[in-house]
């Protein structure tokens, strides 16, 4: 790997996981210690990175949400696959609560028209996209609209679920960390997706490969509460498989290959 390519890779590798440590990235890239202080140095003064004790941290603040049309397009293909999967593990009859996330929405999106099931969620722009579906019985919880994100929050959002018994619960999040658990940007949408999976005797999280290892502002659960996650992430990812040693179930997506000129 030449100079560029390895300090773009550890620039990224920052952006997704929030740090790095010198003695690490130094294995990883087969190189010395001395010369990875070196692309650190140069990636902070790019603003690229920020030094610390041992390594570097991300300049990005872990609460930093990209607008939700930007989380769209990023890795669209493979929440689309991610969402076809995740779908296609719907049973006949089924109550599910479908979480916010663009991730989830490809999933209603995948819903057969035919599969009669309850679908409880605080999403909007999922609710109406189920609207349709004469077959699938959508109930939206109560709250306040998260401006530009199509969220319902707040109290009247997380009470919504008290009460609710549900079969599977399928959520997104910001990230998945063996170590920090599933985290997301807001304080808001993590309280309600906190609600939602004491309603569920199943959580189902659906993450693509750069959700992997990457977190985000605050803890919404530890790992441990995860039955399966559904990820275009490979099987030979580190962070995969120390979920799988900590008895998380990992469904493997075929991530999208863009075929080359």
């Amino acid at each position: 790997m030449d100079t560029k390519t390895r300090r773009a890779t550890i620039a990224e590798r920052l952006q997704v996981e929030g740090e790095a440590a010198i003695v690490e990235l130094a294995a990883l890239y087969g190189t010395s210690e001395m010369t990875i202080r070196r692309d650190l140095e140069l990636l902070e003064s790019a603003g690229l990175a920020r030094r610390s004790r041992g390594g570097a941290i991300s300049v990005q603040s872990r609460s930093f949400e990209p607008p939700i049309l930007q989380r769209a397009a990023h890795m669209a293909e493979d929440k689309r696959r991610i969402g076809a999967a995740a779908a296609a593990l719907l049973s006949e009859n089924e109550t599910v609560v479908l979480d916010v996330g663009t991730t989830t929405h490809e999933m209603a999106k995948a819903i057969k028209d035919d599969l009669a099931i309850t679908v409880i969620t605080s999403s909007l722009l999922i609710a109406t996209e189920l609207s349709t579906r004469s077959s699938v019985r959508t109930i939206v919880t109560g709250g306040v609209v998260r401006v530009g994100e199509m969220s319902l929050v707040g109290p009247r959002a997380q009470a919504s679920f008290d009460d609710l018994n549900c079969d599977t619960v399928f959520l997104g999040v910001a990230g998945v960390s063996d170590v920090k658990g599933l985290t997301e940007y807001n304080l808001d949408d993590a309280y309600v997706k906190q609600t939602a999976i004491k309603s569920g005797r199943r959580v189902v999280v659906l993450a693509d490969a750069s959700k992997i290892g990457h977190v985000a502002f605050v803890t919404v659960a530890p790992v441990n509460v995860v039955d399966l996650l559904v990820t275009t992430a490979l099987p030979e990812n580190p962070v995969i498989r120390r979920l799988k040693d900590q008895g998380v179930e990992v469904l493997h997506v075929e991530p999208f290959k863009k075929e080359k000129d």
